[in-house]
């Protein structure tokens, strides 16, 4: 297993460095992302499912939602996992990781709002 900090000595100045695994933080930054989607399906997404729905469909849909977003989450971090093991040290790919890191955590929060909005709108 992949350690998040890569201890690396810096001929400049003696010390060690650590560089950063980005395949790694992708990864850890995944799992929790997936942690709190589920979450807030649960706790927002489904409450206002329940107020149109029959008593099991929400659960049923809950079901559908969780496994709908995994193919996306697999994708940020498939990405990442990929890289070469000097790649995924590159302080160079700071940048890239930022903008998938926003778009992920963006796709987990965002959606179940919007969702919980949307089932608002329809059963009101």
């Amino acid at each position: 297993m992949n350690k998040a900090l890569h201890d690396d000595h810096d001929a400049h100045t003696g010390r060690r460095a650590y560089l950063r695994d980005w395949r790694k933080s992708m990864s850890d930054n995944v799992a929790l992302a997936l942690l709190v989607y589920t979450g807030l399906q649960i706790f927002v997404t489904v409450h206002a499912m329940k107020q149109g729905m029959s008593s099991i469909a929400p659960y049923l849909f809950l079901v559908a939602l969780v496994v709908g977003i995994i193919p996306f989450c697999r994708k940020f971090e498939h990405r990442w996992t990929r890289l070469s093991d000097e790649a995924a040290h590159d302080p160079a790919l700071s940048g890239a990781f930022r903008r998938d890191q926003i778009a992920l955590w963006a796709l987990a929060i965002v959606t179940p709002l919007a969702l919980t909005a949307f089932f608002r709108l329809i059963f009101g």
